[in-house]
């Protein structure tokens, strides 16, 4: 066996980490490509999908854009899966409770995945579920969905009466298909 120099030892190191290193950054590409449903979860995990902030403000341009046309003065809330807003728009002159309105409708829609214009009948059923912080029985909102699963809503408050509010949040979450 022949006996290589310091240098050539080191050249031969990080040659053979090079390749092990692009073996590996291949491998991750590769799961990285792979689709999401195709990726198990690890173990006690389980993966959602959520609206990336790109796609709600459009949603949220595409509503205001909407009631804009329509000559209504409205604000508009994208929340996530969760409630959480990811954007708000107020419009000119929309009114100051138009604002947390919007907010409140969408959170109420992504956490029954309907249509808030659908939950006035199950609050008529229920009354009690008014009560839950945070929510509010008015029409004007959307919900979005991905695998038959919630992962948003588009809530548009200030134009009454509330179905067209709702006109314009569909605006807003047919945007997303475009």
């Amino acid at each position: 066996m022949k006996n290589f120099t310091a240098k050539t030892r080191i050249a031969t190191v990080v040659g053979g980490l090079a390749v092990l290193g692009a073996a590996t950054t291949g491998a991750l590409a590769a799961d990285a490509a792979t689709p999401a449903a195709a990726q198990a979860a690890p173990k006690g995990l389980v993966q959602t999908t959520h609206m990336a902030i790109a796609a709600a403000q459009k949603a949220a341009r595409a509503a205001l854009n909407a009631a804009e046309r329509a000559g209504r003065k409205v604000s508009v809330a994208v929340v996530d899966r969760d409630g959480n807003t990811i954007v708000t728009l107020r419009g000119d002159g929309a009114g100051p409770q138009s604002y947390s309105s919007a907010g409140e409708k969408a959170f109420t829609a992504v956490s029954w995945n309907a249509k808030t214009s659908e939950l006035t009948g199950r609050l008529q059923q229920n009354p009690a579920l008014k009560d839950i912080k945070g929510t509010l029985f008015r029409a004007g909102v959307v919900p979005v969905n991905a695998n038959n699963a919630p992962i948003a809503a588009v809530g548009v408050a200030g134009a009454p009466p509330g179905a067209q509010d709702e006109t314009f949040a569909q605006a807003g979450a047919d945007a997303l298909g475009k």
